[in-house]
């Protein structure tokens, strides 16, 4: 070999080694940095090639009312799903084997889990495709008979590892719409939407676990000992303040008052432990329905099908939306109105406690007072004449408040409508509540404090402002109001407690004292809160009338405040009605009955006993007893020392039928039974006549001439001062009735008004 091919050979043999030293630096390097910066990403690539996951799911926690009572709970639904891969593998292996059954496994459990589930057979041949997939759902909520179903057909046809049922825990309300706005719902991921659902969705979720298996190179599962398994921890319970029958009594109420007063805006309402803040009830109708949260309700429901859209269209579409997030708000803590003569109560409150002015105090009012450049009017327009500052508030008269506002000065009346709480949220365990709208304190003016001075022209929440009055019903102390009052585990255990906090006194007691006192005459006598009359308790109330100024210029809302028993307050509660069209639009007509009707449940529901005065004490009805079967003359000695009269029709000895009926509640001045005998009995032949706008005395008087018994309710104080005529009737004039059948008529006081 020359010196040149052997120079040549040597350059050669340098790149040869050059390349390998550099080959095996580079796989060096990555091998160390597999190995180590990163080592954790590739062995977890690794691991999920070779494991697979599934979640067990943590139960999510219970709410139950004050009283134990379960108002979300979970139930049972069963996930069907396939394992494709496994489908693929075992269709594999039977093409080996030449088994015709093996490689049709598809067409076999699409068919059969179509037929079970109701699901598309294409749409299940689809799945059974899906190369490298362990899961894929058919039925993500299955009852158990469809699930035991599906069981069958994997045992008749040794599907086990090619399809699966997995129970899942779904959530369930008890009773449906019941406070759905305050419990609210859950979406389909599990995780709370509104309500409490929402604002304690930490405490209800729990920790969901996992089932972690392993899988060889062509997808199929290893044997258990190579599984593990992380188990899921259950959501914690709520139990809160509300109380089902409360809540029933307060939601039905809402309903009435909603219809009656042809609402075209809702009506909210609350009842409030004032010394605690605990809530007792809270609703808001139309309201839905929490087990079909997505479905819109009938009142909703009209609205978007009279909307004349396309329905398939964009606009249809968001209507529909926008339908559902106003039928979701919980309009008790979410909206804010314009509370009106309502806030007199505060005004009242800062005037005394300032010592502005007192209770004995004299003015005129002529109608109308003038502020600045502004003349204000009094809903009274004729005005109220001399009036004491007492008889200002129960007359809700709006110069003298204004003439009390202005002695109070807009420094004072601003620190004082903060110490209420007004400029801060309620605190409320809630989501989305409401913010005030008041004046800055540096543009405070005298003529804004005119008007606020009467509740106008700013807007507070319902739940902010019934947490106020509750102040004034519990002598000063603010409360925070609340809903869940303690937090348990799944063996009972208290993980956490409400503790009633005072956030500060505001007034003084004996202030307190003095407005519940001048509130209480107003409601028993004749003041504008005549319609929250409850007989046998003792019932501070307020009404007011608002406009909707910056929404619909053209309605009013009209509320009631009240608490009782007010020598030693209890309870407080709101009944707000937005956009009233029929009849008198005044809180008075629309809000206060339905106050009244909720009190005189709830009062002696919680164990608060009535006190009756003489007057009222000679107008209690006394409930009719069972006499049927019995003797004839012992029945009527009997119905005599109730002090009911009797009458007897037909020809024997032994009762065999009566009107009204046993149970039924009669005023024993004007109370009559029949008694039915032999052959006789009750003949639909009368028609009822029509008392729509009569005074109590004068629909009696035509009722028990036309043979029929009466019961009276709404203002049974109709006695203490004129004007409370029928408002309605059951049965309805003309229709057909029985001798001696009970009509009821509801009295209320129209000729009373608020500001507006």
């Amino acid at each position: 070999m020359n010196e040149l091919n052997a120079k040549r050979l040597k350059v050669h043999i340098i790149i040869v080694l050059a390349v390998l030293v550099g080959v095996t630096v580079f796989l060096a390097a990555r091998i160390l940095s597999l190995q180590t910066v990163n080592f954790e990403y590739y062995r977890r690539k690794v691991l999920d090639q070779l494991t697979y996951e599934t979640a067990l799911e943590a139960e999510r926690g219970r709410i139950y009312d004050s009283r134990g009572e379960v108002l979300a709970t979970n139930v049972t639904t069963y996930r069907i799903f396939i394992s494709p891969q496994d489908i693929i593998q075992n269709m594999r292996e039977g093409g080996n084997e030449g088994d015709p059954l093996l490689m049709k496994l598809d067409e076999t459990i699409s068919r059969g889990l179509s037929e079970i589930c109701g699901v598309d057979y294409g749409k299940i041949l689809e799945m059974t495709g899906r190369k490298g997939s362990m899961d894929a759902t058919v039925l993500s909520e299955a009852d158990k008979e469809t699930a035991d179903r599906v069981r069958a057909f994997i045992s008749e046809n040794r599907l086990g590892t090619m399809v699966y049922v997995r129970p899942k825990s779904t959530r369930y309300y008890i009773y449906g719409d019941l406070a759905a706005n305050v419990i609210g719902f859950t979406g389909t991921d599990g995780y709370g939407l509104y309500g409490l659902e929402y604002s304690y969705e930490k405490y209800l979720a729990g920790t969901d676990g996992k089932y972690i298996a392993a899988r060889d190179s062509y997808g199929n599962a290893l044997p258990y000992e190579y599984e593990s398994r992380i188990e899921a921890e259950d959501g914690y319970d709520l139990h809160t303040t509300l109380d089902i029958k409360i809540q029933s009594i307060l939601e039905e109420q809402l309903e009435k008052a909603y219809c009656e007063s042809g609402s075209q805006a809702g009506a909210c309402g609350i009842v409030m432990n004032v010394k605690t803040g605990a809530v007792y009830a809270m609703g808001t109708y139309p309201d839905f329905d929490n087990n079909n949260a997505w479905t819109l309700n009938p009142v909703y429901a009209e609205q978007l099908a009279s909307s004349g859209l396309n329905t398939g269209g964009s606009d249809y579409a968001d209507l529909a939306y926008s339908l559902l997030l106003k039928q979701w708000s919980n309009k008790a803590v979410s909206d804010t109105y314009i509370p009106g003569s309502t806030f007199k109560i505060i005004t009242t409150a800062i005037g005394l406690e300032t010592a502005s002015v007192y209770t004995a105090e004299r003015f005129t009012c002529t109608g109308r007072i003038r502020v600045a450049d502004y003349t204000i009017h009094c809903h009274n327009h004729s005005g109220h004449g001399t009036l004491s500052f007492a008889e200002g508030l129960q007359q809700s008269c709006n110069p003298v408040f204004i003439t009390v506002g202005l002695r109070i000065g807009t420094a004072a009346f601003y620190r004082y409508f903060n110490n209420f709480g007004y400029l801060d949220k309620s605190g409320i365990d809630l989501p989305g509540e409401g913010t005030t709208l008041f004046w800055d304190e540096n543009d405070f003016k005298e003529i804004d404090l005119a008007t606020c001075a009467f509740g106008q022209n700013f807007k507070i929440s319902p739940i902010r402002h019934l947490t106020s009055i509750a102040a004034v019903a519990n002598g000063g102390r603010l409360v925070t109001p609340y809903i869940v009052s303690s937090i348990t585990d799944s063996e009972g255990r208290v993980i956490w407690e409400h503790d009633t906090a005072e956030i500060r006194q505001v007034i003084s007691a004996d202030v307190c004292r003095t407005i519940a006192e001048i509130l209480r005459e107003g409601v028993a006598g004749s003041g504008g809160s005549r319609n929250a009359y409850v007989a046998g308790y003792r019932v501070a109330a307020k009404t007011g009338t608002s406009e909707k100024i910056g929404d619909n210029e053209n309605m009013k809302i009209g509320s009631c405040v009240a608490f009782a028993p007010a020598d030693d307050p209890e309870v407080a509660m709101i009944i707000m009605v937005d956009e009233p069209t029929k009849g008198s639009l005044f809180g008075s007509v629309v809000a206060a009955p339905y106050v009244s009707a909720t009190l005189s449940r709830i009062l002696p529901y919680l164990g608060i006993e009535p006190v009756y005065t003489a007057a009222e004490a000679a107008k209690l009805e006394k409930t009719v007893g069972d006499y049927r079967g019995s003797v004839l003359y012992t029945a009527k000695a009997a119905i005599e020392k109730l002090g009911f009269k009797c009458e007897s029709v037909g020809v024997g000895t032994v009762v065999t039928a009566q009107v009204p009926a046993a149970g039924t509640t009669l005023a024993t001045d004007t109370g009559k039974i029949i008694l039915y005998v032999g052959d006789a009995a009750p003949e639909y032949s009368l028609r009822v006549p029509d008392v729509t706008g009569m005074s109590a005395t004068a629909a009696a008087s035509v009722l028990v001439n036309a043979g029929f018994n009466v019961q009276i309710t709404g203002a049974t104080n109709y006695t203490s001062a004129s004007g409370a005529v029928v408002y309605s009737q059951e049965p309805a004039a003309g229709s057909l009735a029985t001798k001696g059948e009970p009509v009821s008529v509801n009295l209320r006081y129209l000729n009373v008004s608020d500001d507006d």
